[in-house]
């Protein structure tokens, strides 16, 4: 728990993160942050299919469309705010000349995203007003 408020302080003061170690290859750094900018734009397409649900999919019984809308919405706030955290573990890890970490993540978003398209399948099977 501490190592993680530790890395929320860098997120805002990423200066800090080049006091550790030594500079690694420019490209690895570039790469990192690459990986961090698709992170933030499936959280901004989770964000994206979120409202969409809530407001394209009107008919929806309210329990089905909320339910299925702060599911995606949800998923996008914690991917965004996985992809700075995971940027800035990357980040010190390379300076370190440590191995990169991992993470369930991954695993764990993609179980929500199959698990909403599931629901997603229920309700266009049975129909809207379910």
């Amino acid at each position: 728990m501490i190592e993680f408020v530790r890395n929320v302080r860098l997120w805002f003061a990423p200066e800090e993160i080049r006091r550790e170690g030594g500079t690694p290859d420019y490209r690895f750094s570039l790469a990192n942050e690459r990986t961090f900018l698709a992170w933030l734009r499936t959280a901004l397409a989770l964000i994206g299919g979120g409202f969409a649900v809530d407001q394209f999919l009107p008919d929806l019984r309210w329990g089905w469309r909320v339910g299925l809308a702060l599911a995606l919405l949800a998923a996008g706030v914690l991917c965004s705010l996985r992809a700075v955290n995971h940027w800035v573990r990357c980040e010190r890890a390379m300076r370190r000349g440590e191995d990169l970490p991992v993470s369930r993540f991954p695993a764990v978003l993609s179980v929500v995203v199959a698990v909403v398209a599931l629901a997603m399948v229920v309700v266009v099977l049975v129909g809207w007003q379910g």
